[in-house]
């Protein structure tokens, strides 16, 4: 094949990104044309765009088939270079935009309703501490719906509790958390001597958090079964707590939700004869995305809170 080859030339005459994305398209999806859609390019001048990035590098990328295109072994390699080359330039891009924000800016973050009532709010003092110039924007939202907003691009970092994340997030631990069992002091089970056990909670209807939530979620992945329809369903740890606290059944919560009712005596913590009900929150972002400054400066911020509460 005839050479433009890189080695005897500047990396500018040669390497174009479109023709990287191009490739890494085709790569993903199997074909020319899939391929020029995912890079915005027409599928004649993808063509050519190939043609010219072979003739440049030396070698064959792609062969190309009626049932579409697959990567030659030069080309599988090339792939991975030109991943890293992408990965490397969004995170130029992203650094510098972050750095030619000299001025006030504001910083859009979603959170799942427990860490928005109980921990976000710390996080959020320490960053206005750190970064006075920085006005924060958090969206409450159950965990499903944060995912939702992380993924359609609504906000570039986001707070979850629910233990399933999605293929396409990174994701980063930020706070170890206690689910408790609790009941009315009145109520049958704060009577009883013996611990509760999986089955027992498993089969007994509760108040409980809506679908989407974490907290839902959650008991759903420790049950491992089918469980009865809620009691009651609500928004709002609060309201589940009084109306745990008023008779309606148990519930399940987080300890930073239920402490001060237990410390009040108008809930009871119940013994649990079963899997530790500790479950992780943690922040995501996409994993094509790199953070920005100030978005760096929470997700530590939040870290550093949960060691120094450890």
């Amino acid at each position: 094949m005839e050479s433009d080859s890189p080695s005897s030339k500047s990396l500018s005459h040669w390497l174009q990104i479109s023709s990287l994305e191009l490739l890494v398209g085709i790569a993903d999806h199997g074909s020319l044309s899939a391929g020029a859609r995912e890079a915005g390019m027409a599928q004649p001048n993808a063509s050519r765009a190939l043609k010219a990035l072979e003739r440049r590098l030396g070698y064959s990328l792609v062969t190309r088939k009626t049932t579409g295109s697959t990567l030659t072994a030069e080309g599988v390699l090339t792939v991975q270079w030109a991943r890293e080359a992408l990965a490397s330039l969004e995170a130029l891009a992203a650094g510098a935009r972050s750095l030619a924000d000299a001025g006030g800016s504001e910083l859009q973050f979603g959170a799942s309703m427990t860490v928005a009532e109980y921990l976000a709010p710390q996080w959020i003092g320490r960053l206005h501490q750190v970064l006075p110039q920085i006005t924060p924007r958090m969206r409450i939202m159950n965990s499903q719906d944060v995912i939702r907003a992380v993924q359609q691009g609504e906000v570039g970092l986001g707070f979850v509790e629910t233990p399933h994340i999605p293929l396409g997030l990174k994701s980063k631990p930020v706070f170890r958390d206690e689910m408790l069992i609790v009941v009315a002091p009145g109520h049958e089970w704060a009577k009883r001597d013996q611990p509760l056990t999986l089955h027992e909670l498993q089969s007994t209807a509760l108040i409980e958090r809506e679908e989407g939530s974490g907290t839902r979620a959650f008991l759903d992945y420790i049950a491992h079964a089918q469980r009865p329809k809620p009691v009651a369903e609500f928004n709002s740890n609060a309201t589940i707590c009084q109306c745990a606290a008023g008779g309606m059944g148990p519930a399940v919560l987080s300890q930073l939700a239920v402490e001060s009712q237990l410390a009040a005596g108008t809930l009871v913590e119940i013994a649990f004869d079963g899997p530790a009900l500790l479950r992780e929150l943690h922040a995501i972002w996409p994993a094509a995305q790199v953070l920005g400054r100030t978005e760096q400066t929470l997700l530590q911020i939040a870290a550093d809170h949960e060691s120094h509460s450890a």
